[in-house]
């Protein structure tokens, strides 16, 4: 869908004031489940916008968008099902324990840090990705990631010393 397309989005306004309610409905009686009705449409509807210019072109948009937030519905059901499954099986999980003093001193240290460059260190060190990878999620330069990953590391490095400094 192309940004600059204002009757393209007043036309999606217009069809999601006058269909939204029902697929909710919808889903609602299929589920039982209102916040999961209400969350699967919102959805339905998020994708609907993304290909818009397809979505319209069907014979009857509003079925699209039915049929995707029931699958979404669906989806989310067979998870949770899933879920107690495993929980009947195995038990329940441990809670997860407190959080370490190690772990309260990197988030701290993480907060002294800019937007991008904090971004930078969660992509590479927390969702595993290559420098190559953040360059394409993010658009800026891989010298330029390489570069926040170095600051990054050197200012958690500072951070932390100076804070072991404090406690001892």
């Amino acid at each position: 869908m192309k940004g600059g397309d204002a009757s393209a989005e007043s036309e999606f306004d217009d069809f999601y004031r006058s269909t939204a309610q029902r697929v909710v409905h919808l889903v609602y009686a299929s589920t039982g489940d209102l916040e999961l009705a209400r969350d699967a449409t919102q959805e339905a509807f998020a994708r609907a916008w993304q290909r818009w210019d397809q979505v319209r072109a069907t014979d009857e948009p509003g079925a699209w968008v039915r049929t995707v937030a029931r699958r979404i519905a669906i989806s989310a059901w067979r998870k949770d099902t899933n879920r107690l499954k495993a929980m009947e099986r195995h038990g329940e999980p441990s809670p997860p324990g407190g959080p370490t003093v190690d772990r309260v001193a990197v988030v701290a240290a993480l907060r002294t840090l800019g937007p991008e460059v904090r971004e930078t260190l969660a992509l590479h060190y927390l969702a595993d990705l290559s420098v190559d990878e953040i360059s394409r999620q993010t658009g800026a330069p891989p010298g330029t990631i390489k570069a926040r990953l170095h600051r990054g590391r050197a200012q958690l490095a500072r951070q932390l010393t100076d804070k072991e400094a404090h406690d001892d």
